[in-house]
């Protein structure tokens, strides 16, 4: 891992880039004299971790005493895009336009996404861990057909948030039943692009034995900023 730039912000949350072999990345770290937990963030289908909603929670949990991390995994960000993500995307802009069923192209956009993304974050997460200012426990928030992989298949992560508000492929919709980390989802119950029953039916369909559902009126952007408070006391709850 690299380091290419650093900044300390005004809230005194210490901002760096990395690079990590082919994978670029953010590190958020709050001003501590002892390791702290960390939490892997990513925003929904492949957005770029510059985003600056990701941003802005990156540095409020931060703030509440946790490392942040974010990467742009291959097709996110400015990492290249493969022809056949080009082509999906663009056939899904054609079918929203025009009103047209979207499931099946997402089944082609999405679903290579996560398992593209999974052995590179999971990879980032062994070098963050070597850092000296790191100690664990490790928490993921964000998007939620990447975190269903990551909880499904990664150990080391011990709670998850996660955000109904993107495509959830078929094959992580019956992953879900194999995560058992404690669960915080946020739904937006008006959220034009999500399904309410998916969503709920998603929910249910957890192995945790401790998970939790916040609903709030509003469409996909609408999330209240207090649950994004909330989410770093159900951390708090299960990382330190």
């Amino acid at each position: 891992m690299h380091f290419t730039s650093e900044q300390r912000l005004d809230d005194g949350v210490l901002e760096r880039e990395f690079i990590l072999g082919e994978t670029p990345g953010t590190l958020w770290t709050p001003e501590s004299a002892t390791p702290v937990p960390l939490i892997l963030m990513a925003h929904n289908n492949g957005l770029p971790k510059a985003e600056p909603r990701l941003v802005a929670r990156a540095r409020l949990s931060a703030a509440y005493g946790y490392a942040v991390a974010s990467i742009d995994a291959p097709g996110c960000g400015d990492r290249p895009r493969s022809a056949a993500d080009e082509q999906a995307r663009a056939d899904l802009r054609r079918a929203m336009r025009v009103g047209e069923p979207v499931d099946e192209i997402f089944e082609s956009f999405v679903g290579p996404l996560v398992e593209n993304a999974v052995p590179e974050w999971r990879t980032t997460l062994d070098a963050l861990l070597a850092l000296p200012e790191i100690g664990g426990p490790v928490g993921y928030s964000g998007w939620t057909a990447l975190g269903i992989r990551l909880a499904a298949v990664e150990p080391r992560i011990a709670a998850a948030g996660f955000f109904a508000g993107g495509y959830v492929p078929r094959a992580q919709r019956e992953e879900a039943r194999q995560v058992t980390v404690p669960l915080l989802l946020l739904l937006q119950w008006d959220d034009e692009g999500n399904p309410r029953q998916r969503a709920l039916d998603l929910f249910d369909a957890f192995g945790s034995k401790e998970k939790t559902l916040h609903a709030n009126l509003g469409g996909h952007l609408g999330t209240p900023w207090f649950e994004r408070e909330n989410g770093d006391r159900f951390f708090d709850r299960h990382l330190k």
